[in-house]
């Protein structure tokens, strides 16, 4: 999702914008795949949901290999989704402290699905692609 468009609320058939034009969306999770699951974004909401309110040294030490330019992307991206709170208090030094939404929690349960579908499948997985890359890619 690009940072110029903002998530809505669509009638059927679902429709969700990809850049500047809005056309039909052949899967009703896409633009949700697009918001939730991109490289950082899972890691981010992960340990917010995980480990409570985090300031942001706190959780870059916790999210190995994200860049400050990276993570600061993501938590604004994740505040403007309405996924993640930013509160700043106006201390000497400041602070500014991230914690999950509401709404950011209310995809606790489909990340518990997922976390029990790879603990269950990815082996499976694995092996597929070891019988496949043993046949030469067919």
């Amino acid at each position: 999702m690009s940072a110029d468009s903002a998530p809505t609320r669509l009638a059927t058939p679902v429709r969700a914008q990809v850049g500047p034009q809005v056309g039909p969306q052949v899967c009703p999770v896409g633009p949700v795949v697009d918001i939730v699951f991109s490289r950082w974004t899972t890691p981010i909401l992960w340990t917010l949901h995980e480990h409570g309110r985090r300031r942001f040294v706190e959780l870059q030490r916790a999210i190995a290999g994200i860049t400050p330019k990276v993570l600061t992307q993501r938590l604004r991206q994740l505040e403007r989704d309405g996924l993640v709170v930013r509160t700043y208090y106006s201390e000497v030094p400041p602070r500014v402290e991230y914690e999950i939404s509401e709404l950011g929690r209310s995809l606790g349960p489909l990340f518990a699905t997922l976390a029990e579908w790879s603990t269950d499948n990815l082996v499976r997985v694995e092996r597929a692609r070891a019988d496949f890359d043993g046949d030469d890619g067919r």
